[in-house]
């Protein structure tokens, strides 16, 4: 790639200032994974069909597939990698672990970024609202039972922490 094929690419990567030269038709998931050794976000389907790769952009999760280095420019992007700045993320985590949720767990790391948007923006979400914001990911392996009853552990947590009170995540 010449130097006239590519642009100045200034974004927020994980609360770091990035400045890339990249192809602006250069698709996230491939910059995180082949540009920047980001291997968490995964590439499955590769036409935002599965959820695989998602991850947060102006904390909205989205498909990484489907966004191009052109729309990145002054976002700031949270990737699996970097999800743990966010406190919401923790108590997901823990939730889905306890509820044994996943079994190969290649799709493990797009349920955690889209459960962790949901509960930044609605930290009291109920079955129907989680299973909405899970409609856009799949899981091969395991059934969903089990992740959504991670999730609503998640939730459980979130309320008992009193951290269900308002939008956000109150512990940035």
């Amino acid at each position: 790639m010449n130097r006239a094929d590519t642009m100045l690419l200034r974004f927020r990567l994980n609360g770091e200032a990035r400045d890339l030269d990249v192809s602006a038709e250069t698709r996230l998931s491939d910059l995180l994974r082949d540009g920047l050794g980001l291997t968490a976000t995964k590439i499955a389907c590769g036409i935002g069909r599965c959820g695989a790769c998602t991850v947060l952009m102006n904390g909205r999760a989205v498909n990484s597939c489907l966004i191009m280095a052109w729309q990145l420019q002054d976002a700031e992007v949270i990737t699996p990698e970097g999800v743990d700045a966010i406190a919401i993320a923790e108590f997901v985590k823990v939730g889905l672990a306890e509820e044994n949720a996943f079994q190969c767990g290649y799709c493990a790391p797009g349920f955690v970024m889209a459960l962790t948007a949901l509960f930044i923006e609605q930290p009291a979400a109920t079955e129907t609202d989680i299973i909405a914001a899970l409609e856009g990911n799949l899981c091969r392996c395991t059934g969903y039972h089990s992740i959504i009853r991670g999730a609503l552990n998640a939730s459980e947590r979130l309320r008992a922490a009193d951290l269900a009170a308002g939008p956000g995540d109150p512990h940035p």
